[in-house]
């Protein structure tokens, strides 16, 4: 089941399920997402079966943030989540975002994490896509968990970028 935005309000007025909340991102079943900050990814990485290491990171200071054809960055949410143990999300692009040529690679978002969420976004298109802070990119979606699950405890809680 996907929580409508009734109960969205509902979650976040009574479990703080949305910090930095705004009524003006608060979709029919669904919440807006709104940008925060960018990275530039700046070194190697590795995923193994066992093992990964994770990219050093430098922050985008400009603001709107200008990004070209071809390149990628990391952008992390305005809003900060706090999963329950009964609920996950999905995090989808908005259909500006990728009208404009860009693509937002997102992931689910465990029951018990807690903190900003991190998405990967990339012009796709043969012209500069500018970005505005505060402006909204993704939007995430509540879905009701049934039955006993683990809670989130990776490397990622809190908000971690990388």
């Amino acid at each position: 089941m996907i929580l409508s935005a009734s109960e969205i309000k509902k979650r976040v007025d009574s479990d703080g399920l949305i910090s930095d909340y705004s009524d003006n991102s608060l979709e029919s079943c669904g919440y807006d997402l709104r940008f925060k900050k960018a990275y530039k990814i700046e070194s190697d990485s590795f995923m193994g079966v066992s093992e990964r290491k994770t990219p050093e990171v430098a922050e985008i200071l400009v603001d709107p943030i200008v990004i070209k054809p071809k390149e990628y960055i990391l952008v992390e949410s305005i809003e900060a989540v706090n999963m329950p143990d009964d609920l996950m999300a999905r995090i989808l692009p908005r259909s500006s975002i990728f009208r404009m040529g860009c693509i937002l690679a997102t992931a689910v978002v465990d029951p018990g994490f807690q903190g900003t969420l991190t998405m990967g976004l990339s012009n796709q298109s043969e012209y500069d896509f500018t970005l505005e802070k505060k402006s909204r990119i993704a939007q995430i979606v509540f879905e009701k968990v049934e039955g006993e699950t683990a809670l989130y405890d990776g490397k990622y809680q809190g908000g971690k970028i990388v």
